[in-house]
């Protein structure tokens, strides 16, 4: 971690992180891509659209624990404390497994005021409490699963996560089909899928921890503190609220995009997110991968490593982001087709996509300033520049924009990277010049 030259360390550790990422979206994907051959390709598409924010809402949670033990986890290995880290990992993960709990008890007893409180409506009721019912029934394995995969990418083993993650994803690919055509089951099918695979997720993960030198989770480090509560707050509530008004986001444009034009919109929205978050994956991935190396050099008084790791990231994600960009924005219904085959949903869909791309190459600079921000501990600063992108921005925007009708839902997101670029800078020229503070007094000292 800090003898490595920054560039391979990288690469190293983005590479399990990315493919991580990927299968990861792969799940909703293949649900999306199974579940649009149902029908005409709307209902069932925008079921699986309404229940996509709850599954943001497990995933800001896990991301949450999972992101703040993780930060406190790096840090303290590189100050060589292995008792603590144990311990915040233990904590974290059972903290995380009761909170699943008591969202899968709550869910059942309210199950269809919980689909209408996500934007189902008379269209897609039926399909979207279908699905919801089986993903409710996984909450508790798919929140703790992102705490462990996190966990052990903060300990540098992203390659187990990895082969976690993989294996349910495709286990799901294959298990979608089985269950929505071979045993009939449609929608609902999609929804037992992903929870079955992603409980597999979870034992291999449980499994992968105790491999190699990472810390095992052991009911008896259950240790809740003040100590470690603050620890998850500081390293975690900027994962909140990023993952966190990413749900608020998509239930506040599914109640939209259905009062303009129904469940085509609602599905077509849909798709353009699953696609966008896909090739948003592998930008998150290095960031993943870049966020242990910031941490553990934090950590280790290693200032220079921490810079260096920054803009390497920061300069060839944007290479990466461009090529995306170009090639999504010429191809962006054939895109859509894959994973729907109605028209009028594709067309939706490719519109929204184009709109998108054209902001995208603000993405690299943006979510690496706001990684870093929360691997240093500086929460206001990563929780304002979460807030930005998914929230402050975002809905506001989305309710302004409502009137120009599907023009303007599609130019919500594009507005909002803007925003959220504008407010990164000063928080990235404040967050250089703290580490060459650091660094000049580290020299001082010795």
């Amino acid at each position: 971690m800090i003898k490595t030259p920054i560039p391979k360390l990288v690469i190293t550790l983005a590479i399990p992180a990315i493919i991580t990422m990927l299968i990861t979206s792969l799940y909703n994907m293949a649900d999306t891509l199974f579940v649009g051959r149902i029908g005409d390709g709307k209902i069932g598409a925008s079921a699986v659209s309404v229940v996509f924010s709850y599954m943001a809402i497990m995933q800001a949670i896990g991301f949450f624990f999972g992101h703040g033990s993780g930060n406190y986890i790096s840090k303290k290995l590189g100050a060589n404390d292995t008792e603590k880290a144990g311990k915040m990992a233990s904590t974290a993960f059972f903290l995380a497994f009761s909170i699943g709990v008591l969202l899968l008890v709550f869910g059942m007893i309210f199950l269809e005021p919980f689909a209408y409180l996500l934007q189902a409506n008379s269209e897609n009721i039926e399909d979207v409490k279908s699905y919801l019912f089986y993903i409710l029934m996984g909450s508790p394995f798919i929140i703790t699963s992102f705490v462990l995969n996190n966990q052990l990418r903060f300990q540098g083993s992203a390659y187990y996560g990895m082969i976690g993650i993989g294996i349910g994803g495709l286990l799901n690919i294959a298990l979608d089909p089985l269950f929505i055509f071979a045993f009939n089951m449609g929608v609902a099918g999609a929804g037992l899928a992903t929870s079955l695979s992603q409980f597999i997720s979870f034992i291999i993960l449980l499994i992968m921890g105790t491999r190699g030198g990472n810390i095992r989770i052991r009911l008896s480090n259950f240790a809740p503190c003040r100590e470690f509560f603050i620890e998850i707050v500081k390293g975690g509530t900027p994962s909140l609220f990023r993952q966190g008004l990413s749900s608020v986001s998509v239930i506040c444009l599914n109640g939209v995009a259905n009062a303009i034009a129904g469940s085509a919109l609602v599905a077509g929205m849909g798709v353009a997110q699953k696609i966008m978050h896909f090739i948003f994956s592998v930008l998150l991935g290095i960031g993943q991968g870049f966020q242990p190396i910031c941490g553990y050099n934090y950590g280790a008084k290693r200032y220079d490593r921490v810079k260096k790791a920054y803009w390497f990231c920061v300069k060839y994600c944007t290479l990466i982001v461009i090529v995306a960009s170009i090639i999504g924005f010429i191809f962006a219904e054939n895109i859509a087709f894959l994973l729907n085959s109605n028209a009028e949903v594709c067309n939706f869909a490719g519109m929204s996509l184009r709109f998108q791309f054209c902001s995208f190459v603000l993405m690299p600079f943006i979510v690496m300033t706001n990684m870093a921000l929360q691997n240093l501990s500086r929460v206001i600063g990563a929780s304002v520049l979460a807030l930005m992108r998914q929230g402050a921005a975002y809905i506001p925007l989305l309710y302004i924009l409502q009137f120009l009708g599907v023009t303007g839902v599609c130019l919500v997101q594009p507005i909002a990277d803007v925003v959220a670029l504008i407010v990164a800078i000063p928080f990235m020229i404040n967050m250089m010049k703290h580490l060459n503070s650091m660094g000049k007094v580290n020299i001082e000292q010795n």
